[in-house]
């Protein structure tokens, strides 16, 4: 995990300087460096197209922008750091006094040397951000503002990365592409969705995966809109029927069923999992098992109908087992959405830290199967079958013979081997090898 950790680290540093917005340039640049490691799909969806409640917006991209005092220096230069335009802002070249240009000027008094990250994607707007430090350093006088930018018809951007498995039925893995020099709320993401891709790869997964790389909100009510019949068998043009009651099975039709969410995945504080909507999702039952057989500092939350595209899968319509997975949560930690957000605050170890658990959570999720006792009448002799014999020599050995039994004891078709482990207290990974053993004697039945 330690060279993982480095590659990853390595593809956050080609990411970081790009100026990405929900749509525009900087997103296919973006998907362009992702597509060497993993093959993309890109789609391109016009402007005005309906998606769900929503239109995809015309298309957002920036050449230049600065403010030049008198004398021409540049006191604020888009070219140092793509932060300080207001995201979307509209096009605009004027002069004009300080007390006028500061009603567009945005800072972080509590934090004097770092530039906020603001946008208006929605309403027409322009503005610049900058350090207060910078701001209280401007004399007054005329200022030369100017913002190279253009609002266009054009296309929203996302792409796609599936990983087959031996089923059709999928798991989401979804992180966002759409805000700009961000290191971890954005590129740590996209590096460990990029990684973990790799990582499914190198075998045949039980499940397919599918790997959204799109930007924020707009981004995955595009994606659904356009997949609502691979979700949960919902049209895209009555909508989505009304969510199914907690423990009711997925509708038919809909292949989707459990999904993540990755986002703040460099930065040093300790792993959260923010739980599905239904919070009994199977998603949500392997990561809190995962996180708590690991022994890692790890907090559980609550599902909010805030954050990230978790509440866009979530949503009643599709209703999906969907959760999120960070180290420090969004808006948990001061650096959030400034320019302190840096390639500083994001290490390798951590990046390797989250690629781990979600390596580890799939893993259980593709083990974990219902099995039926074809030898429920007493306990089945194990030994005759060879059963105690392959344990020979095992240090485990004694454990590993109670998960037969646990195995054995569970299985009723109701019971799921995570049930297993957590009622038996014993590994996963235990239990599902003594189902595999039992499976491979004809003892149980998936």
């Amino acid at each position: 995990m330690t060279d993982a950790g480095e590659e990853m680290y390595e593809l956050v540093e080609r990411l970081y300087p790009l100026c990405r917005s929900i749509t525009g340039d900087g997103v296919r640049a973006t998907l362009e460096i992702v597509d060497e490691y993993v093959p993309l799909r890109v789609h391109e969806v016009p402007t005005g197209t309906r998606v769900l409640d929503w239109t995809v917006p015309q298309e957002w991209n920036i050449r230049d922008a600065y403010i030049a005092d008198a004398a021409g220096n540049r006191v604020v230069d888009f070219a140092a750091s793509n932060l300080h335009v207001l995201g979307y802002s509209v096009p605009v070249a004027a002069t004009m006094p300080l007390d006028e240009l500061r009603g567009h000027l945005h800072t972080l008094p509590e934090h004097p040397s770092w530039v906020p990250y603001r946008t208006s994607y929605y309403q027409p707007e322009w503005g610049f951000c900058l350090a207060q430090e910078t701001l209280d350093a401007m004399p007054d006088g005329e200022y030369e503002v100017r913002i190279d930018s253009t609002l266009a018809d054009g296309h929203l951007t996302y792409a796609e990365h599936v990983v087959p498995g031996q089923v059709a039925d999928e798991v989401i893995v979804s992180c966002h592409v759409c805000h700009p020099s961000l290191a971890n709320d954005n590129v740590a993401g996209i590096a460990v969705a990029t990684f973990l891709a790799r990582a499914l790869a190198e075998r045949t997964p039980w499940y397919t995966y599918r790997f959204l790389f799109a930007p924020g909100t707009i981004g995955a009510i595009t994606w659904l809109a356009r997949n609502a019949d691979r979700v949960n068998g919902a049209s895209p043009a009555l909508g989505a029927p009304p969510g199914r009651r907690p423990g009711e099975e997925p509708r038919a039709g809909g292949r989707v069923r459990h999904g993540l969410v990755l986002a703040c995945a460099g930065d040093p504080g300790q792993l959260t999992y923010k739980q599905s909507r239904r919070g009994d999702a199977e998603i949500d039952r392997v990561m809190r098992h995962v996180l708590l057989a690991s022994d890692r500092p790890h907090r559980v939350a609550e599902f909010t109908p805030y954050g990230y595209d978790e509440r866009q899968f979530c949503s009643p319509g599709f209703d999906l087992g969907v959760g999120s997975l960070s180290r420090t949560p969004y808006a948990g930690y001061p650096e959030y959405h400034t320019s302190a957000d840096d390639l500083a605050f994001v290490s390798p170890e951590a990046l390797a830290d989250t690629l781990a658990v979600c390596r580890e959570a799939f893993s259980v999720l593709d083990r974990n199967r219902r099995y039926v006792n074809l030898s429920p009448y007493g306990e089945p002799q194990l030994g005759r079958r060879g059963l105690y014999e392959s344990l020979g020599g095992r240090s485990d050995a004694k454990q590993a013979q109670m998960a037969m039994l646990w195995v054995l004891s569970l299985s009723d078709g109701e019971h799921s081997l995570l049930d297993v482990a957590q009622r038996s207290g014993l590994p996963f990974d235990t239990v599902a090898t003594a189902a595999d053993a039992l499976h491979g004697a004809g003892l149980i039945k998936a």
